[in-house]
């Protein structure tokens, strides 16, 4: 089975925050950073249930790790139903938590 991965407008903009904040110093890594966290979102759409949970009151309710460099990135997601995974929000792990 494989699930629709869609961003939410808040996800969108974090990915965006998190791509300019990398490329005004290092373009390619920036580059490199977009490419690690698409493919973490492919994997979403043929494993979403292999991630952790966010919170245990909420099995669908998941974060994604996705590896880059000494850290990485945070996806926030939402099972929503049999077809769809919803992208939350996304942060660098060594930010606080999400906005």
């Amino acid at each position: 089975m494989s699930y629709r991965v869609r961003l939410a407008p808040r996800a969108a903009d974090d990915l965006q925050r998190l791509f300019d904040f990398l490329a005004q110093t290092d373009l390619a890594a920036a580059d490199r950073a977009r490419g690690s966290i698409a493919k973490g979102i492919a994997f979403l759409q043929d494993f979403p249930f292999a991630c952790r949970k966010a919170i245990p009151e909420n099995p669908l309710l998941r974060e994604l790790l996705i590896e880059f460099g000494q850290s990485g990135y945070v996806a926030l997601f939402e099972i929503e139903d049999a077809d769809t995974v919803t992208i939350l929000a996304v942060r660098h792990q060594r930010e606080d938590d999400y906005y």
